[in-house]
């Protein structure tokens, strides 16, 4: 190990799961940021262990020590790096909503197979970022003598137009997800609808059919010639209420 540092921020270092932070001592620093990581255009997490002395040196796994990244400028490349590559899967996030929003216009529900996914990196972009500018801002705020101020800045907008755009998606596909179930529940109204009708039509027929197939004696019109053609009239009889009630129905409806 390259330098003696208090075995709990150690562990915070090495930590794979530690949230962003900042920690001050009268030595040295450390500081934590959790970040998204696109990785074959997925999202991913990682966090990132810092150790600010003379220089600012990175924490590696693969070597169990700490990585010289250099001054406050080559902090700075390879920070933006990393924040460009965030800025870049938003925005290909964003486009992506929008041709979903375009397409659920136009009624097409296909790509309403990726929302959830959609939901989950917009998320957990949003969650990571709103936490790591604060951390961030406490850094800079720090060593604003010794950095490029205007620079640093220009990582923060970043951020924050990263925190900006996630949230935004976030709340766009909300509202997309609550106009594909109103479609949904629409579609599923009109086929309740229409079996409703149709049980309507067919209710008179069965009562009928179901009355007169009774295995009983003493049924009517069972010896008259003309029993059927009564029965059919009959059972247009009965059809006249619940056909009103069809009409009063759609009538309703429209």
């Amino acid at each position: 190990m390259k330098f003696e540092v208090n075995k709990y921020l150690l562990e915070d270092l090495k930590n794979k799961n530690q949230p962003s932070e900042f920690i001050e001592t009268d030595a040295y620093d450390v500081l934590v940021l959790r970040l998204p990581y696109i990785k074959n255009e997925k999202v991913d997490i990682v966090s990132y262990g810092f150790f600010i002395k003379d220089k600012i040196y990175m924490f590696e796994d693969k070597i169990d020590d700490f990585k010289e990244i250099g001054n406050f400028n080559d902090f700075h490349h390879f920070l933006d790096k990393i924040i460009d590559k965030i800025l870049i899967k938003v925005s290909k996030l964003h486009i992506e909503i929008a041709n979903m929003e375009d397409d659920l216009y136009d009624g097409n529900y296909s790509n309403m197979n990726r929302w959830l996914i959609l939901k989950k990196e917009l998320g957990i972009i949003e969650r990571l970022i709103s936490h790591t500018i604060l951390t961030y801002e406490r850094f800079i705020r720090k060593y604003n003598e010794n950095l490029d101020s205007f620079a640093f800045n220009d990582l923060k907008e970043h951020l924050e137009r990263v925190f900006r755009l996630s949230k935004s998606g976030n709340e766009k596909l909300d509202y997309l997800h609550s106009f594909y179930r109103g479609e949904v529940d629409k579609k599923m109204n009109n086929v309740m609808f229409v079996l409703t009708i149709l049980s309507a039509i067919f209710m008179p027929l069965t009562l009928v059919t179901g009355f007169f197939g009774m295995n009983t004696g003493g049924l009517p019109f069972v010896n008259d010639n003309e029993g059927t053609l009564k029965v059919i009239i009959l059972t247009l009889f009965f059809e006249i209420p619940f056909i009103w009630l069809i009409y009063r129905m759609i009538k309703f409806k429209k």
